[in-house]
């Protein structure tokens, strides 16, 4: 037993890291959910930014788009020309995504202002990248109604995900001192 755990000494290192950053990060997020219940941004902070940021990349783009909250469900209408086309759920601002890739990136540590630097840039990143996709997936469902599980559940998630998993490899043959240190 002791000869195994010596020789996935690197793996459980991470495993362990990755499971209680991604632990801490998951239910600092859970609170900051809890407690922006019944604040002026609905549904929550994050969400709100978000689907005020679609609209305006609409409108920026000549779309006629508005983000109203949604009566029945904690998530907000975004409607092109009068169209509803799609609603922005907690889900869809990305901070479980950026959790996700912090949880990794750290777990697979480089020197600490790297660390922390990667982090950011990444997550600004993945917080673009998704805004980008809320905005096409919007356009796409304004145009093409009839491809909405081909472009919600397909290529969409592909982009926001791809793009996760191409941070992730640049960091780990870039930057993490772990893959360094076995080369």
């Amino acid at each position: 037993m002791k000869a195994l755990l010596k020789q996935y000494k690197l793996v459980i290192r991470f495993i362990i890291i990755f499971l209680v950053v991604y632990a801490i990060l998951t239910i600092g997020y859970k609170l900051y959910l809890d407690f922006s219940t019944g604040s002026r941004y609905y549904p929550d902070y994050m969400t709100n930014l978000v689907a005020h940021q679609t609209d305006a990349l609409l409108n920026g783009i000549g779309y006629s788009a508005e983000v109203i909250p949604h009566s029945d469900e904690p998530s907000m209408k975004v409607i092109i020309n009068g169209n509803y086309v799609a609603r922005v759920i907690e889900g869809c601002n990305a901070v479980s995504i950026i959790i996700l890739f912090i949880a990794f990136v750290v777990a697979f540590a480089g020197k600490l202002k790297t660390t922390f630097l990667y982090c950011l840039a990444g997550s600004i990143i993945i917080y673009a990248f998704n805004l980008i996709r809320i905005v096409i997936l919007s356009i796409g469902l304004y145009h093409y109604p009839w491809r909405k599980e081909i472009l919600h559940t397909v290529i969409f998630p592909l982009i926001i995900y791809g793009t996760v998993f191409l941070l992730w490899m640049f960091w780990v043959n870039r930057f993490s001192k772990i893959i360094k240190s076995n080369a």
